[in-house]
């Protein structure tokens, strides 16, 4: 049996409420810091600490691994595979007026895809692959085996909808996977057994969603 966390980076720096995508140089606020600190004691605690830390190579990813790859001394594989979903509206402040616009509507054609952005169905490819590459190094380190991966919100959503057997199309209100939060997927072998979630900063998320995370 093997276990791999796909976890959600900390709350975002984005005083301009734009959807920041896989833009440079957005980092953690300080609480953002603190679901990071957080993050590193979860899993520090844990009966059986993990042994592998993969990461997506965006700044807010890098800072939420931090503290955990501190505690455990362990290096972090960078993993361009498990990096956040590339969107057409990236850089812009994303509400109803906005996409109103007539220069928006036409990339809005199609919601199922979707249209505006990278197609769901290559999320959860390249998260497959990443996932199966995580899972072949735990199998060397034996038995009962733990890895994390700090990724991102759609992503992580990706594959427990795929996972679970359920369309990736959905309404992005309705994601369960909040900031700093733990999906778990354990494995017998290559089979997936499991998938569990814990929120473990639920006191710490902010009082409104903001989209890019």
């Amino acid at each position: 049996m093997t276990a791999i966390h796909l976890v959600r980076h900390g709350e975002v720096d984005n005083p301009g409420r734009v959807l920041y995508g896989r833009l440079p140089n957005f980092g953690l606020t300080e609480r953002g810091h603190e679901m990071a600190r957080r993050v590193g004691e979860h899993f520090t605690s844990a009966e059986v600490p993990p042994v592998e830390l993969v990461c997506s190579p965006l700044e807010r990813a890098q800072q939420t691994i931090a503290p955990l790859q501190e505690s455990l001394g362990l290096p972090v594989f960078t993993d361009d595979r498990v990096i956040e979903a590339a969107n057409s509206f990236e850089g812009q402040q994303v509400n109803s007026r906005r996409l109103a616009a007539p220069r928006n509507l036409l990339r809005l054609y199609n919601p199922f895809t979707p249209s505006w952005g990278e197609p769901y169905k290559q999320i959860v490819l390249r998260m497959s692959a990443a996932m199966a590459s995580l899972r072949a190094k735990l199998e060397v380190h034996g038995p009962e085996a733990e890895g994390v991966i700090v990724t991102h919100q759609l992503p992580i959503w990706m594959s427990r909808l795929a996972a679970e057997g359920r369309s990736l199309f959905h309404d992005p209100r309705r994601r369960e996977c909040d900031l700093a939060s733990v999906t778990t997927f354990t494995f017998d072998s290559s089979t997936l057994v499991s998938v569990s979630y814990e929120s473990i900063c639920p006191d710490l998320q902010p009082s409104q969603a903001v989209a890019g995370a």
